[in-house]
């Protein structure tokens, strides 16, 4: 399996990224091993979660995603040959939330405690923190990877604005600067990154591992109608999706499965694969059927004429 450098660091990562949000809410704790297993088996190694993750649940309090991911791989005895990615800074609870370097210094440890590690391989700023100055929260990721408990640090959802300033800043103060950006980014999600995001992070050199690769579901095909959006938790987003637009993008997907004999979800994942700056997307799986289908995904290879044809299908405009 292809190995691709994430940003400037020195972190190399599988061109697909197994998203933990699952963990712990549609896949329980064996459900998730077998998943787990099934990815690793097929040659990858970049695993994506947060201490967030499932506070939505009724009864979790956060940190059951980690918790799995970190069992599995005190488990299997794998640890070193993956690169774990987590995130801090949503808020769990009122006093557990935020970028400040207290508490940064705090979360690191609870996360690093449920991983069961030593070291956090990518350590994301989950959202960005209004009220906290960005070179405090660069500092206080600075004391985290000079004592070895981060090799690298990201930022999620943040605006193209907000990330050019704190390149700037690390560039000014010699700080970390953030090596990744995970935004929201797929076929149908486009004009939001594509506008500003695309073009900054290609020029600073900053890897792109977006979330939603699969719009929640939308882009695997299996809803066309409103009929479909009972199949399963996420169906109720899919009306945002399932207009005229929605409904162009779905033929293309299935005019370019049919020429590759590949599924919808394999070639929405190649699409974003194939995007110039583009490191790894982010998709999660709730049985090991799932995993094989994305994990296909790595191997189809579209040719110009493919991505003309999904490039216009789902242009923003």
């Amino acid at each position: 399996m292809e190995k691709r450098r994430l940003g400037r660091s020195d972190l190399m990562v599988s061109p697909l990224c197994l998203g933990g949000n699952v963990f712990g809410w549609t896949a329980d704790e064996a459900t998730s091993f077998k998943v787990l297993d099934a990815y690793v088996d097929a040659g990858l190694n970049f695993i994506d979660t947060a201490d967030v993750y499932s506070t939505w649940v009724p009864g979790h309090t956060g940190g059951e995603s980690e918790t799995i991911i970190g069992k599995w791989m005190k488990a299997r005895g794998n640890r070193d040959q993956l690169v774990i990615a987590t995130k801090v800074g949503s808020e769990i609870a009122p006093d557990r939330k935020g970028l400040s370097k207290s508490y940064i210094r705090s979360a690191v440890e609870d996360s690093l405690r449920r991983l069961q590690t030593d070291t956090i391989d990518l350590y994301q700023s989950h959202r960005d923190d209004l009220d906290t100055p960005q070179q405090e929260t660069l500092e206080a990721y600075d004391g985290l990877i000079r004592a070895g408990k981060v090799r690298a640090i990201g930022a999620s959802n943040f605006t193209a604005a907000r990330l050019k300033e704190a390149l700037e800043i690390s560039a000014k103060l010699g700080l970390p600067r953030y090596e990744s950006l995970q935004p929201k980014y797929n076929l149908s999600d486009r004009a939001e990154y594509e506008v500003e995001l695309e073009p900054l992070c290609r020029k600073e050199e900053v890897g792109v591992i977006p979330y939603y690769g699969l719009a929640s579901g939308f882009l695997t095909g299996k809803y066309r109608s409103e009929a479909d959006f009972g199949k399963s938790v996420r169906g109720g987003r899919m009306a945002a999706y399932l207009d005229d637009r929605g409904r162009r993008i779905l033929a293309a997907l299935d005019e370019v499965s049919a020429r590759k004999n590949a599924t919808p979800a394999r070639i929405a994942l190649a699409w974003l694969i194939a995007r110039p700056g583009l490191t790894a997307p982010i998709a999660s799986a709730t049985s090991v059927e799932q995993v094989q289908d994305l994990v296909q995904a790595t191997q189809v290879r579209l040719d110009d004429e493919d991505i003309t044809k999904l490039d216009r299908a789902s242009s923003p405009a």
